[in-house]
């Protein structure tokens, strides 16, 4: 009886993975196809001839050494200013009426309704020398003259989080949502402040959720083109400009396939780095009532 049952256990874990093998494998095929393919073809004009001289190149000419660098400190940034505002702001959906998380929604996907190359030309028109925030500056005597808020790091750090903040706060909502709110009641009622509760109770249960905005908004915010283009106006240059403009104004695509793998191999490595640390520091997700 028992050899019996484990076998049919066995005979149903076998059906229930290849149920998921059969659901997955279209995915997979079509990455394959669409993105895997043309990354490997990409690389292997990196390495054309047998000859590595184009990773050379990123490596020993400092402005490409520069560029990188600056691509990741403002990824960082914007990473950053996307966790701190977005935190707030997926608690809040998590723990309001349903009604203001409808609204509150509403306002979070809103940004997913327009092109992103319409916002960025919004936040031209809104920083420009004769945009809204100069003209009120101005206006009201806080300044004499126009500030330089466009084509600045500035400027593409807040259009980029502009862009970024819903990928942050989605993840986050999913972790506070499942978050038992009779810890945060047990804690008050033993005089728990809210620091304390949020440090000790929102924060450790909510590290997956965490870890999870952060990776996919570094990730994405390291590939960014339209939206530093024209709102650093060449000013600030990122690594996907480079790649770009050695493909359309010089051709060379044997030194966009070394800059593009140097920066999948970069973001690549940062990525399990971040998984280790995740898992020799964040216990499994537990204590989660919903």
């Amino acid at each position: 009886m028992a050899m019996a049952g484990s076998a049919r256990v066995a005979a149903s874990e076998r059906r229930a993975a290849l149920g998921a093998f059969l659901l997955t494998a279209p995915g997979m095929i079509f990455l394959g196809l669409l993105f895997a393919v043309p990354l490997l073809q990409l690389f292997a004009l990196s390495v054309e001839g047998g000859t590595t001289e184009w990773y050379a190149k990123v490596f020993a000419d400092g402005l490409y050494t520069t560029i990188f660098l600056r691509t990741f400190q403002i990824a960082l940034m914007v990473t950053a200013a996307a966790l701190l505002i977005g935190y707030p702001v997926a608690f809040f959906l998590a723990t309001t009426t349903p009604g203001w998380r409808a609204l509150g929604f509403a306002l979070v996907m809103l940004p997913f309704w327009t092109s992103v190359l319409v916002r960025t030309y919004a936040w031209m028109i809104i920083l420009g020398r004769n945009g809204i925030v100069n003209r009120f500056l101005i206006d009201y005597g806080f300044i004499d003259r126009p500030l330089t808020l466009l084509n600045t790091r500035f400027a593409v750090v807040l259009g980029m989080v502009h862009v970024m903040l819903p990928f942050m706060i989605l993840p986050l909502y999913s972790a506070i949502a499942r978050v038992d709110p009779d810890f945060a009641r047990a804690a008050r009622g033993m005089g728990a402040s809210r620091f304390q509760i949020f440090r000790r109770i929102y924060l450790p249960l909510t590290l997956h959720g965490v870890v999870a905005g952060v990776t996919l908004v570094f990730v994405v915010s390291l590939g960014f083109y339209i939206t530093p283009a024209l709102l650093g106006g060449g000013k600030v240059t990122m690594i996907a400009m480079v790649i770009e403009q050695q493909v359309r104004e010089f051709l060379a695509w044997n030194f966009a396939g070394a800059l593009s793998a140097v920066l999948l191999a970069i973001t690549l490595a940062v990525f399990w780095l971040l998984n280790r640390w995740v898992a020799a520091r964040v216990p499994p997700a537990a204590g989660q009532g919903r």
